[in-house]
């Protein structure tokens, strides 16, 4: 079902008065989110539609590089935790049940990934091993902002690697790097991959992957060759600061905001050790497992394309992101010719498995237009009586609003599908 007159999609004509994120204020008013209390937020079909495409991209890379996809719990016993010396982080939700045994709402998965490694790794012959899932965090966030890029509750793919030495770490994490360059090259994201602060994760190094937009929260420092999060360029002994000024071996640096939308980290033993996750090599040593983490969101994936690809009347999705490929509107009323035309049309595109969502309101044109801007699919097609005159379908591309040459409305299907095919793998 994607005809407007049936979807669920509350457009709104003003954002939220809360709002200061690009992102905040678009995935409101085009209806693809709506707040339920301070930082959880429900995902409307469009949205969700958006969502799931992110989670279908990291998906196929993920199992691209052998990792095997699971799913854990979220609510958890507060023991692990306790071992790994996690348990009083301030954002993480605690709470009894109706006997008194203490658990943990998870913000993530180390602890109970390595419990159950801890019990299935045997023998150096079970490793190395790489898992994932996707599942929703809970996080006592204190400040939630900015609509879905700072939540109390979210989904995130975190996946985990088992190896029986460094070497065999480093080299699963190599191959994850190289699975996130591609997911963010594939969503359309401008992105940079830099070095970043191990945390509260702990462990031996890690790697952030920083959307530029305004409404970031991180701030990065970029030079030629060099990009790192603040935090870890100050700390390295090649940069200096001077007043608001960043140097690398005298060189200028340059300050980005950036929103973060993934990262991974070099665990080594750290939870291993605490949760007793070891194997018998091929003298029979017992030795702890290495391991890597390795986290994305989502939904900050969604909202920092949404801050890159925006204008003044909407969103402007990459087309790997875009919740239909296009958004047809319907000029005529019905029992019109006119009308009878687009209806034709609309069966013909989505029986060639075009992905089309139907505007057949009776609105006016000006706000079927406008409600098609803001939503921003990546190509508008208009029929109405122009369109029975000249034989062709108008065609818009989202991206710059610029105008397409038109597509025949009548004739050969297989030709038109063709042609929406071309003009589909033509845009970015």
């Amino acid at each position: 079902m994607a005809r407007l007159s049936e979807y669920l999609l509350p457009t709104e004509k003003e954002a939220p008065a809360d709002a200061e994120a690009i992102s905040h204020k678009l995935m409101v008013r085009a209806g693809l989110i709506r707040q339920m209390g301070a930082g959880m937020w429900t995902w409307l079909p469009a949205g969700w539609r958006v969502h799931q495409r992110v989670v279908q991209i990291i998906r196929q890379e993920m199992d691209a590089i052998g990792a095997q996809e699971m799913l854990m719990p979220v609510l958890q016993p507060a023991e692990p935790w306790r071992k790994t010396g996690r348990l009083e982080i301030d954002e993480l939700f605690k709470l009894t049940d109706r006997k008194g045994s203490e658990l943990v709402l998870a913000m993530t998965h180390e602890e109970a990934v390595t419990f159950h490694i801890a019990q299935a790794v045997r023998s150096y012959r079970d490793l190395p091993l790489v898992v994932y899932h996707f599942q929703v965090k809970e996080r006592d966030e204190p400040r939630p902002r900015a609509g879905v890029l700072r939540t109390r509750e979210f989904v995130m793919k975190d996946s985990y690697s088992f190896d029986r030495d460094q070497a065999g770490m480093d080299e699963r994490y190599t191959l994850h790097v190289g699975a996130y360059d591609r997911i963010m090259e594939r969503t359309g994201l401008r992105f940079y991959r830099v070095e970043g602060d191990v945390g509260m994760m702990g462990g031996l190094g890690a790697h952030e992957y920083m959307a530029p937009c305004a409404a970031g929260e991180d701030d990065i420092v970029l030079g030629p060759g060099y990009a790192a999060n603040v935090e870890v360029a100050l700390n390295s002994p090649d940069v200096e600061r001077v007043g608001e000024d960043y140097f690398r071996g005298g060189e200028p640096l340059t300050l980005e905001p950036a929103i973060e939308v993934g990262n991974i980290f070099k665990l080594g033993t750290r939870y291993s050790e605490a949760l007793g996750a070891r194997y018998l090599d091929e003298t029979g040593a017992d030795l702890p497992v290495w391991m890597a983490s390795y986290g994305i969101g989502p939904a900050r994936v969604v909202a920092a394309a949404v801050e890159q690809y925006s204008d003044e009347h909407g969103i402007s999705w990459p087309r790997a992101l875009a919740p239909f490929a296009v958004h047809l509107v319907a000029l005529g009323r019905p029992g019109t010719p006119e009308r009878d035309a687009v209806d034709a049309l609309y069966e013909t595109l989505l029986q060639g498995g075009v992905e089309v969502l139907y505007d057949d309101r009776d609105v006016s044109t000006g706000e079927k237009f406008a409600d098609a801007e803001l939503l921003g699919c990546p190509l508008r097609f208009t029929v109405g009586r122009r369109s029975l005159e000249s034989g062709e379908i108008e065609v818009q591309v989202r991206r710059g609003r610029t105008q397409a040459a038109g597509l025949p409305l009548q004739g050969e299907r297989e030709q038109l599908l063709r042609a929406v095919d071309e003009l589909w793998r033509s845009l970015p």
